[in-house]
């Protein structure tokens, strides 16, 4: 073999292997409720934007899907057990695999029953986790089950007394998972055969309901998550503590059950807990070591509706059915609008909140002022209206229980 095809093909491996794998998972690549889509719809006609189809079957619940390029997955609840539902872009069902046993509560978190958690998809494989805690890999082609475990049956996990909702997190090699036991409270599987590659008892503190956020910070490869007293920052490769941050306060009906959002070295979180921190902004140091304390606000307070950064501002919901803004610098509110209390994202200069009442509503965002661009009723599904919007390719998918509807916002 010549000197000229050696270097060929050593150049091709190299640009192969520096091709990063685009993963689609919970509240977008990012997990900061974020969505590259452009174009949008600045306003919406009265009745709403077009409904193009509704799959019905997916049981109690109000797990968000994940949308890759060709494909949509999401979890559901048949007759008790948890299954990992894959579908087309025309919403037709391609295959459902079983993955155990799902959440249906007892007593209060009765009335709470049913898929909760959003599929993780990275190359040929999609990872989904049960209210049970139990995780499973598929082949996104077949839904052939690959490997499955339980974090409580096999990491001495511990289930919160809604479930469990995590959002697993993946990587290039692992699946990071949090199982809240009293030995095993942080977990990394390999991503391929589910062997355990490590586990950690992070300041021996149990479960929370948010996901972990996998980030990069000076080419550390760091895990950032909530637990029930602690803000946390571990070393991917051995789950070893660099940084916390104490949470102050929880309460069982709403214990961090936001995902905390990263972006250029500062962290922003929500919590629901009295008293708590309410909404504040931490700044994580270049080493991955430190955890600051930018600003507070108690007076804000998000139960699971989520959170973004725009410019350094602070989104979110609050009560009384209003979008609020917090100033970068103080974390005061800077500016309020009236829309319905619930889930928020962030696209192409507008935010979509899908309210807990099933009033859905698009916000124009531009030059630091927010206006309505539209309303309407989510209708046809069942149960609580708790899911998060996912865009894609220019559709917007809303699950309400038992229905998953794809509207046209392009």
């Amino acid at each position: 073999m010549n000197r000229t095809i050696i270097a060929i093909l050593l150049l091709a491996g190299g640009l192969l292997q520096g091709c990063k794998q685009e993963v689609y998972q919970w509240r977008g690549t990012h997990r900061d409720g974020i969505f590259q889509e452009s174009d949008l719809l600045d306003s919406w006609p009265e009745e709403g934007p077009e409904l193009i189809w509704k799959f019905e079957g997916l049981g109690r619940g109000y797990a968000a899907p994940a949308v890759s390029n060709d494909k949509i997955f999401i979890n559901g609840e048949v007759e008790g057990n948890s299954y990992l539902f894959a579908l087309d872009l025309e919403g037709k069902l391609l295959w459902k695999s079983a993955n155990g046993k799902e959440f249906l509560g007892e007593g209060f978190s009765s009335t709470y029953p049913g898929a909760r958690s959003t599929p993780t998809v990275l190359g040929k494989q999609v990872y989904a986790s049960s209210g049970t805690g139990h995780i499973g890999c598929f082949k996104i082609s077949s839904g052939e089950e690959l490997w499955a475990l339980s974090i409580l049956d096999n990491l001495e996990g511990e289930l919160g007394e809604f479930g469990y909702s995590e959002s697993v997190g993946v990587d290039d090699k692992h699946v990071y998972c949090y199982p809240g036991g009293p030995s095993t409270n942080v977990a990394a599987l390999d991503r391929f055969t589910g062997k355990i590659a490590w586990t950690q008892s992070v300041l021996r503190d149990t479960f929370a309901y948010g996901s972990p956020v996998l980030i990069e910070r000076s080419g550390q490869p760091m895990l950032l998550h909530t637990s029930r007293h602690n803000l946390i920052a571990l070393d991917r490769n051995n789950g070893t503590l660099m940084a916390s941050y104490k949470l102050e306060g929880y309460e069982y009906d709403g214990e961090h059950c936001n995902t905390l959002v990263y972006s250029d070295g500062y962290i922003y979180f929500v919590g629901n807990d009295l008293p708590g921190q309410g909404a504040f902004k931490l700044e994580l140091s270049a080493d991955g070591k430190e955890i600051k304390e930018l600003w507070r606000n108690q007076e804000i307070k998000n139960n699971f509706g989520g959170l973004v950064s725009v410019d350094g501002s602070l989104f979110t919901t609050v009560q009384g059915n209003k979008l609020v803004s917090l100033d970068p610098e103080s974390g005061v509110v800077a500016d309020t609008l009236k829309v319905a209390t619930g889930s928020i994202i962030f696209a192409d200069n507008k935010f979509i909140i899908y309210g807990n009442n099933g009033t859905t509503n698009l916000v124009n965002y531009h030059q630091g002022e927010m206006e309505i661009g539209g309303e309407f009723k989510v209708r046809g599904g069942t149960g609580h209206h708790f899911s998060h919007p996912v865009l894609a390719n220019g559709i917007m998918y809303i699950r309400q229980g038992d229905a998953l509807m794809a509207y046209r916002v392009k």
